[in-house]
């Protein structure tokens, strides 16, 4: 057998057992979802720089976290965990899937429970996500997915220190200014990082209620996205 032969049994056995590269790697956003995304990915360029200055903080802990091979665990966190923190969830999972960025686990909760507002999760909706209601009562429980073959999101209201949520190495996101004055110190969190969102709440049954809550999950959207276009592999 030749040399050159010899080569080029080696170069394709090796191939055959290197790991998918990045691209193989990354789960699929459904269609709706792909296309909303597309549609406001240029507005990642309208943030204002001290706006920037502040997710910078949460993408250096998710970048910390990937370098040192550590699971990146996110809890977003507002008061009543009805809207803008369960955005927040949602969104950074499906952030960190549109840019394979691997060993990302979103959370929520609050520093009361309530319920995950119904008009929250039809926004979700409309931006493209399938969500299935998978209990009743007055705190249903819901999953979300963002595409095929991503496990789905399990979202429901919870204080932020429920036991579903992580208890250490987590970086808080307070999404709320309510509840970054209650809670200026959040036990466990290896970084706290505040970038309150104004309440679409304002503005239930009110002619606007539906702009603003696309409004509120279109800019939760962007900002995650910005924050995971940050972190390199």
């Amino acid at each position: 057998m030749s040399l050159i032969h010899l080569l080029l049994i080696t170069f394709f056995t090796t191939a055959a057992i290197m790991p998918a590269s990045k691209s193989d790697n990354k789960k699929a956003l459904n269609p709706k979802l792909s296309s909303y995304i597309n549609t406001i990915k240029d507005d990642i360029l309208k943030i204002p720089g001290e706006r920037r200055e502040e997710l910078d903080k949460i993408a250096a802990f998710i970048q910390k976290q990937v370098k040192a091979g550590q699971p990146v665990q996110l809890t977003y966190i507002c008061t009543h965990n009805s809207r803008r923190s369960h955005f927040g969830q949602i969104w950074g999972a499906t952030a960190a899937a549109n840019y394979d960025i691997p060993n990302v686990k979103t959370y929520s909760g609050g520093t009361e429970a309530s319920a995950f507002n119904e008009r929250a999760v039809a926004a979700c909706e409309r931006a493209g996500f399938a969500v299935t209601k998978t209990s009743e009562g007055k705190n249903p429980v819901y999953h979300v997915s963002y595409g095929d073959g991503a496990e789905p999101m399990k979202a429901f209201s919870k204080k932020y220190d429920d036991a579903s949520n992580p208890q250490s190495n987590f970086c808080a996101i307070m999404t709320c200014s309510q509840a970054d004055e209650a809670c200026p110190v959040v036990k466990g969190a290896a970084a706290r990082v505040a970038v309150p969102y104004d309440d679409p709440k304002a503005f239930d049954g009110s002619a606007q209620e539906t702009a603003k809550y696309d409004e509120r999950c279109k800019q939760i959207a962007i900002e995650n996205l910005y924050v995971f276009s940050k972190v390199k592999i």
